[in-house]
C-alpha cells in the first residue's frame, strides 16, 4: 500500500498565508475558469468566505474593499474579474513607502519627557505673579525627580536650572534664585516607597488568592 502524500515544500507559495492553502487552491481555479460569468460568481463567493473568516474585521472602513484587493493579490493579479472596486496593480503593491521623518521636536534632555516642553510653554503663557512663580518650582522639582530617575542619585539644582533655562528657550532664568528644590534623598524616598506599595499590592493579591470571600 502506497501513500501519496503531499508536503509543504513541494506545494506552490500561498501569496497570503492567513487564508489557508484551501482558499488558495478556489482563487487559483477561478482564474482557470473560462468563462468570465463564472469567474465574477466564484469571485464574490471567495470574497464572502474571506469575509466570514475574518468577522473581526468587519467592522473596519473599506472592509469589502480590502478583500477584494487581496483577491487579486492572491490571483498574482492574472484574476480577469468584475470588481466594485478599482483593481490594484502589482507596481502599487510593490511600490517603497515613503521613509519617514525623524521627529526633529524631540528634546536633547529626553529624559524628561515631552510633557515637561508643554508644561514649560503653558508657564511662558501665564502672567508674572505667585502662580507662575509655584509652576515653574513645580516644574523644576518635577525634572529634578526625572533627572534621578533616569541618571543618578545625586544632581545639583544648578544643572536642573541650566536645563530649565536651555528648554525655556532662556525665558525663565533661576540660575540665580535662592529658592532650592526638592532634596534628593526625599524625591528617591518617594520613588522607592512607590515601588514597594506596588510590590506588596501584588504580594496582598497573591495571597488573597483561592481565599473565601463571604
Amino acid at each position: 500500500m502506497t501513500f501519496d502524500l503531499e508536503y509543504n515544500s513541494e506545494r506552490t507559495l500561498m501569496i497570503i498565508p492567513e487564508y489557508g492553502r484551501h482558499i488558495q487552491k478556489l482563487v487559483n481555479h477561478c482564474v482557470a475558469l473560462e468563462s468570465k460569468e463564472e469567474r465574477n460568481t466564484m469571485a464574490k463567493a471567495i470574497v464572502d468566505v474571506m469575509g466570514n473568516l475574518q468577522p473581526h474585521l468587519r467592522d473596519v472602513p473599506d472592509f469589502k474593499h480590502k478583500l477584494w484587493d487581496q483577491l487579486f493579490i492572491m490571483s498574482d493579479f492574472k484574476l480577469d474579474a468584475d470588481s466594485p472596486y478599482p483593481q490594484p496593480s502589482r507596481e502599487e503593491l510593490q511600490e517603497k513607502p515613503e521613509p519617514l521623518a525623524y521627529p526633529r521636536a524631540a528634546s536633547k534632555y529626553r529624559y524628561y519627557g515631552k510633557n515637561i516642553q508643554t508644561m514649560i510653554n503653558v508657564a511662558l503663557s501665564w502672567e508674572e505673579g505667585d502662580m507662575k512663580e509655584a509652576l515653574v518650582f513645580t516644574i523644576a522639582n518635577h525634572m529634578k525627580k526625572c533627572y534621578l530617575n533616569w541618571n543618578k542619585d545625586t544632581v545639583d539644582d544648578l544643572v536642573i536650572f541650566n536645563h530649565l533655562y536651555d528648554l525655556s528657550d532662556g525665558k525663565i532664568d533661576l540660575r540665580k534664585s535662592d529658592e532650592e528644590l526638592s532634596e534628593s534623598k526625599n524625591l528617591l524616598r518617594k520613588r522607592s516607597s512607590q515601588g514597594q506599595n506596588k510590590s506588596n499590592h501584588k504580594k496582598s493579591h497573591h495571597n488573597n488568592k483561592g481565599r473565601k470571600r463571604y
